[in-house]
């Protein structure tokens, strides 16, 4: 499958944004030749009432933004380890059950992963991460309506997935349902919502 560029949002905050983001990880890190953008997405943003402050204008951080600051910071500035942070925030947030609105949390994954946490809090202190946050969360909404995590944005296209397994470490898995995901954006835009009534257990 020739693949066009695409993109897919994420909170750490998200189960479901765990499961899509890992078969993207596990798919990515085993040489599927996908052009992924990582757009971050604040999931505490998208319920905050008409009238009230957005998340980014409050002097303490809503929960799950100290994060994804994190996580924009590392990709711009540690492309070479974006996607070992990447898989390591969302395991510590859904795995270990740990707070990733604690710093001390944040800084552990990072040195955990080989990037240096002090370097990645001096970006977080310089501003530019939450300014990079907030733009592509506004982009998101203005351009495709998005309201949570994971959406695929694919040629125009966008489309919350609710994908219920995980690769755990099979990577052509991974990069079968992924395309799977694609496919049916290109091949079926008459397929708006597909639910199954209960889950499989």
């Amino acid at each position: 499958m020739d693949t066009p560029p695409f993109a897919v949002t994420w909170d750490y905050l998200c189960p479901f944004a765990r499961n899509a983001h890992e078969h993207l990880v596990t798919a990515l890190e085993d040489g599927a030749p996908w052009r992924v953008t990582f757009s971050p997405f604040s999931l505490m943003q998208s319920h905050v009432e008409d009238g009230e402050p957005p998340v980014w204008d409050l002097p303490q951080r809503a929960r799950g933004v100290l994060a994804l600051e994190a996580g924009v910071a590392v990709r711009d500035r540690f492309p070479a380890r974006f996607l070992a942070v990447h898989r390591a925030l969302f395991s510590a947030r859904h795995d270990a059950g740990r707070e990733i609105s604690d710093p001390v949390v944040i800084r552990d994954v990072l040195d955990g992963a080989g990037v240096p946490s002090g370097d990645v809090f001096d970006a977080i202190d310089d501003g530019w991460p939450l300014q990079a946050l907030r733009a592509a969360h506004e982009q998101s909404v203005a351009e495709h309506d998005v309201f949570g995590v994971p959406t695929f944005v694919l040629a125009g296209s966008a489309v919350f997935v609710r994908l219920m397994t995980r690769p755990e470490g099979d990577a052509a898995r991974a990069r079968t349902v992924i395309e799977n995901v694609l496919s049916l954006m290109i091949s079926r835009p008459e397929l708006n919502e597909f639910k199954h009534t209960s889950i499989a257990r």
